[in-house]
């Protein structure tokens, strides 16, 4: 990356205060306009007019000794959280969260009162976004922003709870919702909001039941939640409020939350649910409610920008091993036996790729973001004619995104504004059958598509105890003032972010990365093209 391109004034009723911006080819103006209209989060005209206004910074000069500090700066501007302070004259309250910490926490040799912890995290305290320092733009996975590769701190809020808050939990009455599609976890989420809250002494605390349509169909109302609702459902899949796809005007739903009394608002979703949550939490700036607007990024893809990983995604892994072995055990049964498996991952193939690793019984993984042929005499179908020749077998993994060149552009859209893609596992399920029908040579192709399945799994011991932090964290930071904001999990570290910088594009599986050439080292497949 040589250069750092901002967008500035971007937003949905309040453009003053939504600053996006991207790093090189990390994020573009098209690319967050793109989301925020496939999202159906523009404002009707009752609500101020979207203000889109993109200012694209100048290229750093490099040749300034300074241009570091300068980067910093911006930077440090960028993830600056919005606090309920940048628009009320609030003063905080001594935190209502106990952390009953017992033993000897001493600091020093000294045994006094302020040499001990506290256990609480500093409103300073940061987590450093970046940690590896790359010594060439050539580096396997190598994110440069100078052309030289030089290392530049990139620093982030840190989670967790703090000495002090801004609500009277008394007074507050909380909010949680769940949009999108399914994934692993979401009860695990929504359990320990709860009782996280509980903690902090809050007693009405609601969930608004399926999705953004909740707040504006007259025929959901509102479900009380207590910890003795939701004490055993993170033992099941799904969602104790039920999700959908889709997006509302948001006036309406601000509407809506002004109306409810709602102080505090959880939501659970992806690229598109956290847009909305955005021009949600801008609108209540707007009108000057003091709502606390904090996201949980859930998308079972693994595709959220700068996080090591999202709730749902280790348990989609190890659930799709099985709808490999069985495969494995098909293919390898049959006489000249090619199982093929689809999972999930629309524009991002980590499912795909971490799958195959983890499985180590894939011959071929397809991703969305790495092009290939089938024909040709590097192509897949090659391959699996050498496969079936020396092997007698193969299995192949493909994520439902990926080779969507090869199938027939359609127009249409799910409910939440997404193009709907071409089945690409029944497609090639159907050339491989046709292609070793036309040399003839005998095959048995064995499909399985595990999507919902997988989707309506209960999260696994990893994906659980990542949803219980995360849960937390998002309590933490509504009590610490913050809004506007999503928790995620950075180099191992829980921190806070700003929404916008989560998403300016999908998170996408890089080509040049070590665990891409980890997966190609495991099949050991062509490049196909």
């Amino acid at each position: 990356m040589a250069f750092v391109s901002s967008i500035k004034n971007i937003g949905l009723a309040c453009p003053e205060q939504n600053g996006f911006h991207s790093i090189a080819d990390h994020s573009s103006f098209s690319s967050k306009l793109l989301i925020l209209r496939r999202s159906g989060w523009f404002p009707r005209k009752k609500c101020s007019s979207v203000v889109v206004k993109a200012a694209i910074a100048p290229e750093i000069d490099f040749s300034d000794p300074d241009w570091k500090k300068h980067f910093q700066e911006d930077f440090e501007n960028r993830f600056n959280l919005p606090h309920l302070r940048d628009v009320f004259d609030i003063k905080p309250r001594p935190t209502t969260f106990s952390l009953h910490n017992g033993g000897s926490q001493i600091l020093s040799n000294i045994d006094a009162p302020e040499d001990r912890k506290s256990g609480y995290v500093n409103d300073d305290d940061r987590a450093l976004l970046k940690v590896i320092k790359y010594s060439s733009p050539t580096s396997a996975g190598a994110e440069c922003i100078d052309p030289d590769c030089s290392w530049v701190e990139q620093w982030v809020h840190r989670a967790g709870p703090r000495k002090q808050i801004y609500f009277d939990p008394e007074k507050v009455k909380a909010g949680l919702v769940t949009c999108g599609g399914l994934c692993p976890g979401l009860n695990d989420v929504i359990r320990q909001i709860v009782f996280t809250l509980e903690l902090y002494g809050v007693k009405r605390i609601v969930g608004i039941p399926f999705g953004y349509r909740g707040f504006f169909d007259q025929g959901l109302p509102e479900i009380p939640i207590s910890r003795q609702v939701v004490q055993n459902i993170n033992l099941a899949g799904g969602s104790l409020l039920g999700v959908s796809r889709g997006g509302a005007n948001v006036c309406d739903i601000v509407d809506s939350i002004q109306t409810r009394g709602i102080d505090m608002l959880f939501i659970l979703g992806g690229n598109g649910t956290h847009a909305g949550a955005n021009a949600i939490h801008n609108e209540c700036r707007k009108r000057k409610m003091k709502v606390s607007v904090v996201c949980v990024p859930k998308t079972i893809d693994n595709d959220i920008l700068l996080m090591d990983k999202t709730f749902g995604f280790d348990t989609a892994v190890e659930e799709a091993q099985r709808a490999i072995n069985s495969a494995y055990i098909e293919a390898h049964s049959a006489y000249h036996g090619i199982g093929l498996v689809k999972l999930m991952g629309r524009s991002s193939g980590f499912i795909a790729m971490h799958a195959s690793l983890s499985s180590g019984q894939i011959d071929v993984c397809l991703i969305p973001e790495i092009p290939f042929n089938l024909d040709g005499p590097y192509g897949v179908l090659r391959h699996l004619e050498h496969l079936i020749q020396t092997k007698g077998s193969a299995v192949v993994c493909v994520a439902e995104g990926a080779g969507q060149d090869l199938l027939e552009k359609s127009n249409a859209t799910d409910a939440s504004g997404n193009v709907v893609l071409g089945d690409i596992g029944v497609y090639i399920q159907q050339r491989i059958k046709r292609h070793f029908k036309e040399i003839g040579v005998p095959s048995d192709v064995k499909y399985i598509d595990p999507t919902y399945m997988i989707r309506a799994c209960r999260a696994n011991a990893s994906d659980a105890i990542l949803c219980t932090v995360l849960g937390q964290n998002a309590v933490h930071g509504a009590f610490a003032g913050y809004s506007g904001i999503t928790v995620g999990i950075c180099n191992t570290h829980y921190v806070y972010l700003p929404i916008p910088e989560v998403i300016a594009s999908p998170r996408t599986v890089d080509p040049n990365s070590r665990m891409w050439h980890r997966c190609l080292t495991s099949t050991g497949q062509p490049d196909f093209l």
